[in-house]
């Protein structure tokens, strides 16, 4: 990992439900101002549980999570796009802004640019129910990054779409990313979408999850289509894989 400033530490963090469901155990993760971090598991090991915990949604039953420079900005996407069925696209964009007061045009202005910058323009008062998965997810991002957050939170957001509107809506993510100084952190089961996207794999262990690697990666400015038919990324994928597996082979 590249020394930069830390944004957020999670330091011995348990999480038990109620029921006795033991979902984290003792995982401890800093997380550096700008850095692209994907969660990698298999389904069940905690990465959505890691994730709701560090916005405030979860509380650890054991451990703390720390902010060194303050609690930042933040922004979540779910895996499904949670669009208010009965709000065009520029309502639902615009409703993060509402909620902290934004003038009403000011709000329409900065939703209507957030779904310009994902490719919605033109877009802005069709309904969810004439949209397609991919521009629905479209729409849940730039609702995400219209309050100009620091750091982007997304679970699995892509994990229902077809691969050639995944490949593009990880491309799009990575230019967001670039452009405005996110940090992201990214819960995926995926070994090539985390490859493609990430700065830095972490890897978690079956439930209790734990941290099975730590895997620093090439930074991921101007990734496209000729790096995903790269050796490079075949090494690099394979290498994350053999990881992943490893991980899978721990038990608790």
């Amino acid at each position: 990992m590249d020394h930069k400033r830390p944004i957020l530490q999670l330091s011995h963090i348990g999480k038990t439900f109620e029921g006795g469901l033991k979902a984290i155990a003792d995982l401890s993760l800093g997380i550096g101002e700008g850095e692209f971090v994907s969660l990698l598991g298999p389904s069940g090991c905690g990465k959505s549980t890691v994730l709701r915990m560090v916005a405030g949604l979860l509380q650890p039953t054991a451990g703390i999570v720390e902010w060194p420079g303050g609690r930042p900005e933040l922004g979540f996407v779910f895996q499904e796009p949670t669009l208010m069925p009965w709000a065009d696209a520029l309502a639902n964009v615009r409703l993060p802004l509402q909620l902290e007061h934004v003038r009403r045009d000011e709000a329409d202005a900065r939703a209507a640019q957030a779904l310009a910058r994902v490719g919605l323009a033109g877009f802005e008062r069709a309904y969810p129910r004439a949209l397609s998965g991919g521009m629905k997810m479209r729409v849940s991002i730039a609702r995400a990054v219209a309050a100009n957050p620091k750091l982007l939170l997304m679970d699995e957001p892509f994990a229902a779409l077809d691969e050639l509107t995944r490949q593009a809506l990880n491309d799009d993510l990575l230019k967001l990313w670039a452009e405005d100084g996110l940090t992201v952190i990214f819960v995926t089961h995926s070994v090539f979408e985390s490859t493609y996207l990430s700065s830095r794999i972490v890897v978690l262990t079956p439930r209790p999850g734990a941290i099975g690697a730590d895997i620093a990666m090439p930074p991921p400015h101007g990734r496209d289509r000729g790096y995903r038919l790269s050796p490079e990324f075949a090494d690099n994928a394979r290498k994350v894989s053999d990881a992943l597996r490893a991980a899978m082979e721990r038990r608790p």
